[in-house]
């Protein structure tokens, strides 16, 4: 069992891309603990579940204290908690802009600092960015900002945890397919049409999917032993400049 004996976070592991890579890590044998705003979702997993809200300090500061309590040390940490809504420029409200950056800047920021200490000397930290951060899209200005943000974070965190082996890297998805597709309270036409946009405009001329996307995050995470400060792009082209 390729990760048996390892022990691993997962933020945002109760579904999509999150959940892909919770389920691969535990067929290969680790301990995974695993967050989601609800563990409700989760009933059935073999794994320890954990209701946080990436944007709630306090919140944060109680995972630290579970992960210590539960797992004591870990091999790698998968920030993946994301949030974004297809809302235009003109229409963003206050509200939109603190709630996609909560989520996903501050969120991701403090999640690390909360449990960089926790990591074994010569562990991982992966976060999930996206393709939109390479790429002016309507209605993902906020959400591209914020994770463009993240993106910065990796290299800044990189070379501070580098002295202890640290590798720290991202996963920057294209469209892949979940069942939200990344976007909240989009009502289910626009949902189509957004996928059938995906389609059209990424070279492979399809959507990945959440395996695909899992079988990077791991890749980074065990593997990739001499790359930090890097992102690797399961985009299927988009972000890479490629025409077809």
């Amino acid at each position: 069992m390729k990760y048996l004996g390892k022990k691993v976070v997962v933020t945002g592991g109760t579904h999509g891309m999150g959940r892909a890579v919770v389920d691969k890590l535990i067929e290969g044998g680790a301990e995974v603990l695993l967050t989601g705003r609800s563990t409700k979702k989760a009933e059935g997993i073999k794994a320890h579940a954990i209701a946080s809200d990436a944007a709630n300090l306090d919140d944060i500061a109680k995972l630290g204290s579970e992960v210590r309590e539960r797992l004591h040390e870990i091999d790698l940490l998968f920030v993946n908690v994301g949030y974004s809504t297809l809302t235009s420029f003109p229409d963003a409200t206050e509200r939109d802009y603190d709630r996609t950056f909560d989520i996903n800047t501050k969120g991701a920021f403090f999640t690390a600092q909360q449990l960089a200490p926790l990591l074994k000397d010569g562990g991982a930290i992966v976060f999930t960015t996206s393709v939109a951060t390479e790429q002016g899209a309507e209605g993902l200005t906020l959400y591209a900002a914020a994770k463009a943000a993240v993106r910065s974070f990796a290299r800044g965190f990189a070379a501070e945890l580098a002295p202890r082996g640290i590798r720290v890297n991202v996963v920057s998805p294209g469209f892949i397919d979940t069942p939200s597709m990344g976007v909240v309270g989009a009502p289910p036409e626009v949902l189509q049409q957004f996928k059938e946009e995906g389609d059209r405009i990424t070279p492979l001329k399809r959507h990945g999917t959440m395996d695909e996307v899992a079988a990077a995050v791991l890749f980074l995470g065990f593997d990739a032993t001499f790359t930090t400060g890097a992102e690797l792009a399961v985009d299927g082209g988009l972000g890479q400049g490629i025409s077809a």
